[in-house]
């Protein structure tokens, strides 16, 4: 890696301003030689971004705020159900920040960001998030951040104590084990039904499975990204006869149905553990 390299991966999310890069030694004409050959990208009067920054960051330094919540969190890789608008921290106390454009939600409230910085933390930004999604959605972008290891229990702590008392419900039905953001959303759906249900569950001669409901009953969340491919669909397919054999049922959710269909799914999730578990006669 370069030295310029180097410096664009180290600036890549921060807003550097002229006179910040004089400082460091860039003249006039060094800093328009920049912008020329795509080194630097001027996002407003005087201020810059490393070229290579991700759109939604340059973005919010445009607008003169951070990127936040769930569109900073998908940028980060965590699972959000709904992201259509960009969202963007602005500071209250701000001046001659421009309106909102229609596809952007100005959040203003102050950050604990370094000043020179085009983004909130993780921590920020699922607080926030807790505020803009529904509570299952809420729940299941904490799940992933979890799982994923961009916080750990502490910082958990840390977001519920920057929400409101309302949403503090939502601390006890979060689960890191969640693979993705679709079996947490699966699992809240079975536990409105009383169901008991267990997460990332060993069985012998099957494998782990997405969960395990009162027993007897696998449920994996299926999606295209992972079961697109012959060979995948042929694995769980003997994964389910041998689930059968040892007297499990194994129904396959779509991921698109968890995300867009949940009474539909809630209803059939209903109506099958209503039957029971597999018996020697059924």
């Amino acid at each position: 890696m370069t030295s310029l390299d180097a410096w664009r991966d180290k600036n890549r999310e921060s807003v550097l301003t002229t006179h910040e890069l004089h400082a460091a030694g860039w003249t006039r004409r060094a800093l328009n030689r920049a912008v020329a050959d795509g080194v630097l990208t001027r996002v407003r009067q005087g201020r810059f971004v490393a070229a290579g920054a991700h759109d939604d960051i340059v973005a919010a330094a445009r607008l003169g705020g951070r990127l936040d919540c769930v569109t900073l969190l998908a940028l980060r890789g965590v699972f959000v159900h709904h992201h259509s608008h960009r969202h963007v921290q602005q500071d209250p106390l701000a001046s001659r920040r421009p309106p909102a454009p229609r596809d952007v939600i100005y959040h203003w409230r102050p950050s604990s960001a370094p000043r020179d910085r085009a983004a909130v933390d993780v921590v920020e930004a699922l607080a926030q998030a807790i505020r803009c999604q529904p509570p299952r959605s809420a729940v299941a972008t904490l799940d992933n951040a979890w799982h994923l290891g961009l916080v750990d229990e502490a910082d958990v702590s840390e977001v519920f104590a920057r929400v409101p008392h309302r949403f503090h419900a939502l601390r006890p039905l979060l689960d890191s084990r969640a693979e993705a953001g679709t079996e947490s959303l699966a699992r809240l759906l079975l536990r409105q039904l009383g169901c008991r249900v267990e997460l990332q569950v060993q069985i012998g001669g099957v494998g782990r499975v997405d969960l395990l409901v009162d027993g007897w009953l696998i449920v994996e969340c299926d999606s295209e990204q992972f079961h697109s491919a012959w060979l995948v669909h042929k694995k769980d397919r003997r994964r389910d006869m041998e689930a059968l054999e040892r007297g499990y049922a194994t129904l396959r959710l779509l991921a698109e149905d968890i995300l867009y269909r949940p009474d539909r799914v809630r209803a059939a999730l209903g109506r099958i553990l209503a039957h029971g578990a597999p018996g020697p006669n059924s």
